[in-house]
């Protein structure tokens, strides 16, 4: 039976400082579940006879029969879906949820691509970025603090389980940029950037991100070494004023991703 305690906590963690405080996170749905299981120790799963009966847990957790109708009392989702776990923040890979400067930058010195976010502030956004990340094998994402929380509830879903495949981490960015190793590219979207098709770019470095409204805020921008832009087609055409910024995420690691391929 799902107690009314379980409840209480459950809705508690739409809240970040909740999160944060009890070091718990949300997670819904047996795709984004069964993602999350081998990176994640679930505290408590509650779900329908139907998805424990065809799904292994950690013999630690505690599983709690529900039925649709006390899922739903629990669930953020419109139509919940068979199974909700609440997990503990900690993964499992690195055994901490560190965001410090010097974890951080040992993580850019392989030849790969990182992500960095500023303040991009929509949990749609962030989890549809996490996502693409996650598709063209991006490993690592630094955001700043301003950006919206990875372990949200709406943030979860939206990365369909790429949250599991995905570091995220948070940092004064301006404090993580400064200490990258000389050399390594840090590329940056910009309205008045060079074209990105024409533009060389590297098969690692970073690639920043900005804000929704604002773009790369200054004390960020400064760290830039190449400006890329993504043209409109046709050239001189009336258009929308600029991307949104997850699909401009996609666009350019697409880009990025297939210099490797050529």
């Amino acid at each position: 039976m799902l107690s009314k305690a379980k409840i209480k906590l459950i809705r508690s963690l739409e809240q970040k400082k909740n999160r944060q405080a009890e070091g718990l996170f949300v997670a819904e749905g047996p795709k984004v579940v069964g993602d999350l299981l081998p990176y994640f120790r679930p505290r408590f799963v509650i779900a329908t006879r139907t998805w424990i009966e065809s799904n292994v847990c950690p013999s630690d957790a505690e599983i709690i029969e529900v039925t649709e109708d006390e899922l739903a009392k629990a669930s953020f989702l419109k139509t919940p879906q068979e199974v909700l776990a609440v997990f503990e923040a900690t993964d499992r890979r690195t055994e901490k949820t560190s965001d410090k400067t010097s974890d951080l930058r040992l993580q850019t010195s392989d030849n790969s691509l990182t992500l960095v976010l500023d303040d991009v502030q929509d949990p749609g956004n962030l989890g549809t970025i996490i996502r693409t990340a996650d598709w063209f094998g991006v490993r690592q994402i630094v955001c700043s603090h301003g950006t919206a929380d990875a372990f949200s509830p709406k943030v979860v879903q939206a990365t369909m389980g790429a949250i599991a495949r995905v570091h995220v981490r948070y940092a004064d960015l301006p404090t993580f940029l400064s200490a990258v190793p000389a050399g390594t590219p840090i590329y940056g979207t910009f309205l008045e950037g060079e074209n990105i098709y024409r533009h060389s770019l590297s098969a690692g470095g970073l690639i920043v991100m900005g804000n929704e409204g604002n773009g790369i805020s200054p004390a960020v921008g400064r760290y830039i070494t190449d400006k890329l832009f993504i043209p409109p087609y046709p050239t001189g055409c009336a258009t929308s004023e600029s991307l949104n910024v997850a699909i401009a995420t996609a666009v350019t690691l697409a880009e990025f991703r297939s210099r490797t391929y050529k």
